[in-house]
């Protein structure tokens, strides 16, 4: 009996805990590589949540999509910005490159959680709209650069 009970109550909490792991910074960035591709890049470092089912994510998936929004932030505001000001020429380019691949990354997650507000009853239709044209902007800079070298950058920081 206090196997099947404590089975049930392991179930149970196994469910309800988010489908995202604590990752570093590090760990979830797109920005290294070539630009072009950071839609498809950024989507996949959130492929473990079901897109055809957001209503069943709960506080913990949330969580994270808002930390990896914060952290992608410190990183443009922290690492980013200062190391593109220090550098020139292809250096600077490369590093822009990197940080538009960062905003999408952010931008998506963003995107990801207002979509699974709205598919729990909450009115973000207007945050929605103003994140989306964010997006579509990011994307499209990195698109123009597509195949061009892109500067990964390290930064301490973890998700939630």
């Amino acid at each position: 009996m206090r196997f099947s009970i404590a089975l049930i109550a392991a179930s149970a909490a196994a469910v309800q805990a988010g489908v995202f792991k604590q990752q570093t910074y590090n760990d979830i960035s797109i920005s290294g590589g070539v630009a072009g591709n950071a839609e498809q890049e950024a989507l996949a470092v959130f492929s473990a949540l079901d897109p055809n089912n957001l209503a069943a994510a709960d506080d913990d998936d949330i969580d994270f999509l808002k930390s990896v929004n914060s952290i992608c932030n410190d990183a443009e505001d922290e690492a980013f910005n200062p190391a593109i000001d220090a550098a020139s020429g292809e250096e600077a380019d490369a590093l822009q490159r990197g940080k538009i691949k960062n905003k999408v990354l952010k931008l998506e997650a963003t995107i990801l959680r207002l979509k699974i507000q709205q598919a729990q009853g909450d009115d973000v239709a207007d945050d929605m709209a103003a994140e989306q044209k964010k997006l579509d902007n990011n994307i499209k800079q990195d698109e123009d650069e597509a195949g061009k070298a892109s500067t990964f950058l390290s930064f301490d920081a973890t998700t939630a």
